[in-house]
């Protein structure tokens, strides 16, 4: 029997935050050396992980990438990390799939090289990898996610996910204190931060766009309740199903905070906090995994392009590196009630289905 279940279980139980996956990743690297597989630690001065297995014969390089990092809660008020996002099940899969190559001896030529990355949910960490030289020498890389039951069931897999670019922009938004009943003499920042929310919901991109912006924290508070509040902050989530239409609306939301504010007497600062382009992938490597998963599932297994408004880290790799050939695809599991939802669960007999289809499509390339 496969160890993906083992993996899964350890993993499940130290959930990390973004760049602090230190148990996580030493589990990971620990297991692979136990495999025999050779591993570099410390990628880039974080907790990022590259392990090879090269067969000795010249043949293309193919990369496997698996995100580590748990996602933040806070749970009946507690701060917390929890594996909500299902990259616990990305890194068993992974793991599992390279100890069982190798001990297979499926990989005949070119080099298999495995990319544990931390930090995926801080849209950090595919850059990381990249900055630390993870990709310099790789022609394809493929990655896949765990999909809700409403995209794709256990026995399904989808070849190719097409994610959406997102940013996350907060503004700072600078008033002037003043005694409430003398409200004349300040400008209230909790007044120009609700200006602020109303205008960017007025904005229009072009119908046939797909795109989303809301507003999705406001914090405020003078300290007491009888004084006007000089400062508060706002962050906007975006979203766009492609990039150019992204840097037509961050310019189109930070001039709508800025002239909204301005507009009372307050003013602005608008940054930029986390950004994730949209996808951009390769069509010979979504045939390669479109094959794999034939070959596991059959053709009933096989599922249509996804197009989600979530977001992810993994394309920055062929946007940065663009010479590399890049595949993601979705795996059916049951996923309920939702992605980031803090009761999150999927069924893990699916994890098992995972392993399969990456063998197959690295087979593919390298057997």
């Amino acid at each position: 029997m496969s160890n993906v279940l083992d993996h899964y279980h350890y993993l499940h139980e130290i959930p990390e935050l973004g760049f602090e996956e230190f148990k996580t990743s030493a589990y990971i690297a620990d297991q692979l050396e136990q495999a025999g597989i050779k591993v570099t630690r410390g990628i880039n001065n974080t907790t990022g992980i590259v392990a090879e297995i090269d067969s000795g014969v010249p043949g293309p390089v193919l990369a496997l990438r698996a995100d580590m990092d748990a996602l933040g809660h806070i749970i009946n008020g507690v701060a917390c990390a929890r594996h909500t996002c299902g990259h616990d099940g990305h890194s068993s899969v992974v793991l599992t799939a390279a100890q069982e190559l190798l001990k297979e001896g499926a990989i005949k030529r070119g080099k298999l090289k495995l990319l544990f990355q931390p930090a995926e949910e801080l849209g950090a960490g595919a850059l990381s990898m990249i900055e630390g030289g993870a990709l310099d020498d790789v022609e394809m890389i493929l990655g896949f996610h765990v999909r809700p039951l409403e995209e794709c069931h256990v026995g399904q897999a989808t070849p190719a996910v097409l994610y959406s670019a997102c940013s996350t922009l907060e503004a700072t938004i600078k008033g002037v204190p003043a005694h409430a009943a003398r409200p004349h003499l300040g400008v209230n920042a909790l007044d120009a931060a609700v200006q602020a929310v109303q205008a960017v919901n007025s904005i229009h991109l072009a119908p046939g766009l797909t795109w989303s912006v809301k507003a999705t924290r406001f914090l405020c508070d003078a300290g007491v309740t009888n004084s006007v509040p000089d400062e508060a902050r706002v962050v906007w989530d975006l979203r766009s199903q492609e990039n150019g239409p992204m840097d037509v609306l961050k310019e189109k939301v930070t001039q709508a905070i800025q002239h909204s504010v301005a507009a009372l007497g307050a003013t602005a600062e608008v940054v930029v906090l986390k950004e994730m382009p949209a996808a951009e992938i390769h069509d010979e490597a979504t045939a390669v995994i479109r094959a794999a998963i034939v070959d596991v599932l059959g053709e009933e297994g096989l599922l249509e392009t996804k197009t989600t408004p979530g977001s992810e880290d993994f394309f920055y790799y062929p946007v940065k590196k663009p010479q590399v050939k890049a595949g993601f695809w979705g795996l059916g599991t049951n996923l309920v009630p939702g992605l980031h939802h803090p009761d999150m669960r999927f069924e893990l007999s699916s994890l098992e289905i995972g392993v399969k289809i990456f063998k197959a499509a690295v087979v593919r390339v390298l057997g």
